[in-house]
């Protein structure tokens, strides 16, 4: 697979990983983005099979875990400690657009961490021999010790299963839900709560619908809990139809909609306002969170021009960004 930008960075003029994506995502090992094995020719293998349940990751999307040496990314084998994990395309084939799932993410990544600086896990594409993309991303949950970090998403902080809620468990409650339990496992939780409040605007001009209790998570770190970097970040409005928030509750359940809400049916920057307000975060710092996203920056078009998204779906991606920003002005 023949490239020309940076298939973590998305910088241009790489023909493989930049030095600061082998810094970052691989240790400073260098390794191929070219993979030796496609997934479909033994997807229901022992060996695959035997590799997804060593992987505690929730999820409808396949996942599997991996390791980088010898220049080269390969499935974990039974008794490695497994510090990536690796995406392909959802297999489900009633996603039309379901091969262009991993750049998605990779792109929306990528734009999460380079244009609003929002801490996120990092991130890559990769390449099956016959050019499909798979992501890539690596394990914050793993010390360079090799020790795993006690990590919990809020699903379980929250007491939310599958045996008390049925399927749809983890799409239940609110993002002040979240917000509560935040104050609740962090004492000194300011920091983490602008972080999350960030995350959730973002997700909202981003598309990503599916940001549910289990996207989420709180990290054990030398002096106490923090919010998790961001993960499974997805445009997933340019693939499906949905809501504009991935918590059956929105925002919060008990808070007033603006004007705007209640006539379109979709939020504008002032139920954002509110949504910080009620979760703590002081007007000043909510007004410089929110100030960001009031139009769409250059960077982000670049990133989407320099993604490996096919044009068609680029086109989708940037108007629905431009739309979701138009929404988030109105009053």
């Amino acid at each position: 697979m023949n490239v020309n930008v940076c298939p973590s960075t998305l910088a241009q003029g790489f023909a493989t990983y930049s030095p600061v994506a082998i810094r970052h995502l691989f240790d400073g090992l260098r390794i191929s983005h070219e993979l030796t094995f496609g997934i479909d020719s033994f997807r229901n293998s022992p060996d695959l099979q035997s590799a997804m349940r060593r992987i505690s990751i929730s999820g409808v999307q396949e996942k599997f875990p991996a390791v980088a040496e010898n220049g080269r990314i390969r499935l974990s084998a039974e008794g490695d400690r497994s510090k990536y994990i690796l995406k392909p395309a959802p297999w489900d084939e009633t996603i039309e657009t379901r091969k262009q799932i991993p750049a998605n993410e990779h792109l929306t990544m990528q734009i999460a961490r380079q244009v609003y600086g929002i801490p996120t896990a990092e991130n890559g594409l990769c390449f099956f021999p016959k050019g499909e993309a798979i992501y890539i991303t690596k394990r914050f949950d793993i010390t360079l010790g090799g020790e795993k970090c006690e990590m919990e998403d809020f699903a379980s902080l929250l007491g939310r299963t599958r045996a008390d809620g049925g399927v749809n468990y983890k799409y239940d409650g609110s993002y002040e839900d979240i917000a509560n339990a935040i104050k609740r496992y962090m004492p000194a939780w300011m920091v983490s709560m602008e972080q999350f409040f960030k995350l959730v605007v973002f997700n909202y001009i981003y598309g990503n619908g599916d940001a549910h209790l289990k996207n989420f998570s709180i990290i054990r770190t030398d002096v106490g809990y923090a919010l998790a970097p961001a993960y499974d970040l997805l445009n997933t409005s340019i693939h499906i139809d949905g809501d504009d928030f991935g918590l059956h509750g929105g925002l919060s359940l008990t808070m007033p909609r603006s004007d705007v809400y209640e006539k379109t049916g979709h939020p504008c920057r002032s139920d954002f306002e509110r949504f910080g307000e009620l979760i703590g975060l002081r007007p000043v710092r909510i007004a410089k969170i929110m100030d960001v996203f009031s139009a769409v920056p250059d960077a982000t078009k670049v990133l989407i021009a320099n993604s490996f998204l096919n044009d068609k779906m680029k086109r989708s991606y940037l108007r629905i960004v431009e739309t979701r920003t138009q929404r988030y002005n109105r009053k």
